[in-house]
């Protein structure tokens, strides 16, 4: 009615100026403005580690403050479709209902398969601004990718992994680089005879690994496991030698400093790293991967340098064809490459980099080569063309403003805050009006605390509104091979039947601990692989299979009709049938195992991250297995640490045993960067494969699987890929969790929240649309 009105008024004021009106008269009023609601939205978040960076960020709570401040060249649809006409816009349907997409950039793929070469054109719009207005173009593109493809880098992004044409020349700066791989004969006669060089890297090896032990040695006074050993030797000096010394004369007891006692150790080994991988980790070939890792880059480093190669000065796969365009090139196909390469977040090169430093015909780009200091500095304050421009990080809340230049128009809701919340706390902070919208995790006891709030008791209603969707990851338990082995081989067949041991134990007992926490927000799943993907198997495929439900014979451990208890008993008997082929004593009179072969150990630790307070979806799982196991004579310890940072710091130390974790997955299901054997920790890659599984198979059928755009053959692919996995028993899929979003109805108007979320378009997507009552 306003604009009606308006109009109508602005017809008889040029109505009346066409009748010669003397213009005496006072102009008659516009339409009025519609009050701006300054009512910020505030999100319950849990704890963030300031990584706001879209290079660096790793959390997904950190990656969340982050999107709201980029774009990303790709734009994808309610299902994980890429829209590849964005700039126009596609209309998708989804459910029987029609939805426009638009992005910032188009995209094209090109496979000559003559050429075998594929490549990727990507064409933004002109008008699409950073939050300070800096109009963002191919420059932007290709500072971002050369920072992502820096030998420097340490994020999360696998763009470098990916055979773009010259990206290992350029990474090694040397143009013989990519047809100079070390062999494995080169690698074998530089272990056997290594240079002054290599022999002092082993030195330094063997000397931090001593170094740390001693407060590893510190750390079990007390711990009942370790109690013979603290007895004996109550001096943490003493019994570091007892553990380490291998010069059988030698006595720290005369020795009054403990760091001398070190020094002596260190001294006794020099770079001998094979001997005390054996009295470390029960093998001399225990720290073989690390030390092959280190002397592979040196082969390498004296191959390039004797190659008469020349310096390399950019990426010749990437190239800027306009200000508005560039091309990708990369060797072969790869169905996943698209989603890394096309799916970076565009920062801004002005913000991030220096301008004066960027020069593309002269292959300056924005930053000095190997020094990512400048843009490692703007980690706590990002700064993007997204809806939202970041304010300041204070109080554990993250503040934003509505970006007034973003390319969908400025957000209906001015005022943004991300607000620490624990899990415990969020559904009472939706119900209470703490914060508006919230993520808490799903349970039984959630459910009923979220129904409590409303005045039907339903999960929609007057104070809450819940929406749920399958989670894009999974939960499970792992066991790093590196140190669950015997004799330090952890692809025998030995060391696979003593994890699948475990693993069997931990299966039988996944169904009613998922159902006692979850209830029906969660379901237990037998790959190790999350619902949401289409590569998922499902329950009417041919040869899916219940996780761990054979004996070591390979014959069926449950029958049909088999109560639980039933299936505890099966499933221990089958245990112990695995623990006897890796090797253990068993005791037929005591109906017990005494001792573990060499290598392995009769007692193992299982790190699961529930505050110290078992609260975990996988915390009855632990507990049971180890009621169930000590009946045999193996003991499970189970260390739930008051700080769940203790596990993410043992996972990166690769001392780690098992654990219990949730994966985030992508809307492609490539598997390269968890379980590709050269991702393992201190091998050179991505040091994602916390499982340390090294399977020649398993990394020509990820391979295999990236270079077909056939979908068909790529789940089959990645079927026998999950069965090797799961063979290999460093993985025991948990459960498929649901994503629960909660909104307050009383203050979000859910009119304009995007309608029918999914699993790939969360309440983020249309959020410039979003308003506040």
């Amino acid at each position: 009615m306003k604009k009606v009105l308006g109009l109508l008024l602005l017809f008889l004021l040029l109505m009346s100026l066409a009748t010669g009106c003397t213009g005496s008269e006072e102009p008659a009023p516009g339409p009025a403005e519609e009050p701006v609601n300054e009512t910020p939205l505030v999100v319950g978040y849990q704890a963030f580690s300031q990584k706001f960076s879209p290079f660096f960020a790793t959390t997904a709570y950190d990656m969340d403050a982050v999107t709201l401040t980029q774009v990303s060249l790709l734009t994808t649809d309610r299902v994980g479709g890429i829209v590849y006409n964005a700039i126009e816009g596609e209309t998708v349907n989804y459910d029987g209902t029609d939805h426009e997409y638009k992005g910032v950039a188009d995209i094209k793929v090109d496979f000559d398969e003559a050429a075998d070469l594929t490549t990727y054109y990507i064409k933004i719009r002109d008008d699409v601004k950073f939050s300070d207005g800096e109009v963002m173009d191919a420059d932007d593109i290709i500072f971002n990718l050369y920072v992502l493809s820096d030998p420097s880098y340490t994020g999360s992004s696998t763009v470098y992994s990916f055979p773009i044409l010259g990206m290992v020349n350029y990474r090694e700066n040397n143009s013989k680089a990519e047809e100079l791989a070390v062999t494995p004969e080169e690698l074998a006669a530089a272990m056997d005879n290594p240079t002054e060089e290599m022999k002092a890297f082993m030195e330094g090896f063997v000397s931090d690994v001593l170094t740390s032990e001693l407060d590893w040695v510190k750390s079990i006074y007390g711990d009942p496991n370790y109690e013979k050993y603290t007895t004996d030797y109550p001096v943490a000096k003493d019994l570091f030698a007892f553990f380490y010394s291998i010069d059988e004369t030698y006595d720290s007891t005369a020795v009054e400093d403990e760091m001398t006692v070190v020094s002596d150790v260190i001294a006794q080994y020099g770079a001998d790293w094979k001997t005390l991988g054996a009295n470390y980790g029960g093998s001399e070939g225990y720290f073989a991967g690390d030390i092959e890792g280190e002397i592979g880059g040196m082969v390498l480093k004296d191959k390039l340098a004797a190659s008469g190669g020349t310096e390399v000065p950019n990426i010749e796969g990437i190239k800027k064809l306009s200000q508005t365009e560039v091309e990708v090139k990369v060797k072969g196909f790869d169905a996943s490459a698209v989603y890394s390469i096309c799916g970076i977040q565009v920062a801004p090169l002005h913000y991030y980099g220096d301008a004066a430093a960027y020069d593309y015909d002269n292959n300056n780009f924005g930053f000095t080569r190997g020094d990512l200091s400048g843009i490692d500095a703007k980690t706590t304050v990002p700064m993007g063309a997204g809806p939202y421009k970041f304010i300041e990080y204070k109080d554990k809340v993250v503040y934003y403003e509505a970006n007034e230049h973003y390319y969908k128009g400025a957000p209906k809701t001015p005022f943004l805050q991300l607000k620490e919340t624990t899990d415990a706390e969020m559904i009472a902070g939706v119900g209470t009006g703490v914060v508006d919208i919230a993520n808490p995790s799903g349970s039984k006891a959630k459910f009923d605390e979220l129904k409590s709030y409303n005045t039907n008791k339903e999960v929609v209603g007057d104070k809450i509104v819940a929406n749920s969707v399958d989670n894009l990851g999974y939960g499970y338990i792992g066991i790093n091979a590196k140190t669950v082995n015997v004799k330090g081989e952890p692809d025998s067949e030995a060391s696979k039947n003593l994890r699948k041991g475990f693993a069997t134990v931990f299966a039988v007992h996944r169904d009613v601990a998922i159902d006692s926490y979850y209830g029906d927000a969660a379901a237990v799943i037998n790959y190790p692989i999350s619902n949401t993907s289409w590569a998922a198997p499902q329950k009417s495929d041919a040869g899916y299979e219940v996780a761990y439900s054979k004996t070591v014979e390979g014959d069926g451990i449950y029958t049909e009709g088999m109560v639980a208890e039933d299936k505890y008993t099966a499933a221990l008997e089958a245990a112990k049938g695995f623990f006897k082929a890796a090797g253990f004593t068993y005791d037929e009179a005591s109906g017990k195992f005494t001792a573990a072969p060499e290598g392995a150990k009769m007692v193992y630790e299982v790190i699961v991250p529930g505050d110290g307070t078992g609260e975990h979806p996988a915390f009855a799982i632990l507990t049971d297995t180890k009621a169930a196991l000590e009946k045999i004579g193996i003991t499970l310890t189970i260390n739930d640490p008051a700080d769940s940072n203790l596990l993410w710091d043992t996972l990166d130390a690769n001392t780690h045993e098992m654990w219990t974790a949730a994966w985030g997955s992508t809307i492609d299901p490539d598997m390269y960067q968890v379980y590709f054997s050269k991702n393992g920790k201190g091998l050179g890659g991505t040091d994602s494969n916390n499982y340390n599984i090294a399977d020649p198979e398993l990394d020509e059928l990820i391979l295999a699987a990236r270079t077909s755009a056939d979908q068909e053959f790529r789940k089959a692919t990645y079927k026998q890929c999950l069965d090797i996995i799961l063979d290999w028993g460093v993985e025991i899929p948990t459960y498929q969790r649901q994503n629960l979003v909660i909104f307050s109805p009383e203050r979000v108007n859910m009119e304009t929240v995007t309608p029918d979320i999914t699993t790939y378009w969360g309440w983020m997507n249309d959020l410039e649309l979003l308003q506040m009552k």
